[in-house]
């Protein structure tokens, strides 16, 4: 089934706002992104309308529509319960994984570390994070747990992608503790698994405390 317009936008609003090329207070004009978009209005509008209900945006009447700053309270929370329920979930996979679907986690793993190098491409980065955390789960035989892991993941990343706090220190820091993730299941030590994919998201919680303590976060 081809993409509708209003998914179109939807897509392309969401991406600018999670790589940081709309930042917290940024209006968001309806005649402008139509024509960046190639559409009518009303594609933009219900694309809005759905952001706002994901709490990326905020709406006003006589005002419009703008970039929604983060609650990092929020944040915390989502992040705590991501790095637990994926803990799990990547040991649980692990066993499952086959010899291809290793070799396709490190490829990934290998374009991260490139990405890293030198000027930073944000958006290029929690793109091939996401695949890298993904690729090393997939294989997860329990549903339930890997649709909360889904589910958590989309959550954080609306916030996460779309912040300053994830510093290039950070994100040079990925790929090295993704190494660790995948000697440890090479050696099928499930218990490090667990723990080094839940310390792996932590990690990233503790620098959002450290930067911004409690309250607000404002966006890239």
């Amino acid at each position: 089934m081809s993409q509708s317009k209003a998914d179109r936008v939807y897509a392309y609003l969401r991406g600018a706002i999670i790589s940081g090329t709309y930042a917290t207070g940024d209006r968001l004009v309806l005649d402008r992104i139509a024509r960046e978009c190639g559409v009518s209005a009303v594609p933009v509008r219900e694309a809005i309308r759905r952001l706002e209900a994901e709490g990326l945006v905020t709406f006003t009447r006589n005002v419009g529509a703008h970039v929604a700053a983060i609650d990092l309270a929020h944040f915390i929370e989502t992040a705590e319960a991501l790095a637990i329920i994926e803990g799990i979930v990547t040991a649980l996979s692990a066993e499952h994984l086959s010899e291809a679907q290793l070799a396709e986690a490190r490829a990934i793993n290998e374009e991260l570390r490139a990405c890293v190098r030198g000027a930073i491409d944000r958006e290029r980065y929690f793109r091939l994070n996401r695949q890298f955390h993904y690729s090393v789960a997939q294989a997860c035989p329990n549903a339930y747990l890997f649709g909360e892991f889904e589910d958590l993941w989309a959550r954080a990343e609306m916030i996460r992608g779309s912040t300053p706090a994830l510093t290039d220190f950070r994100m040079r820091s990925s790929a090295r503790e993704h190494d660790r993730i995948l000697e440890a299941i090479e050696l099928g030590n499930r218990d490090r698994i667990e723990r080094l994919a839940r310390v792996h998201k932590l990690t990233a919680v503790g620098e959002f405390r450290e930067i911004y303590g409690d309250g607000i976060v404002p966006r890239r």
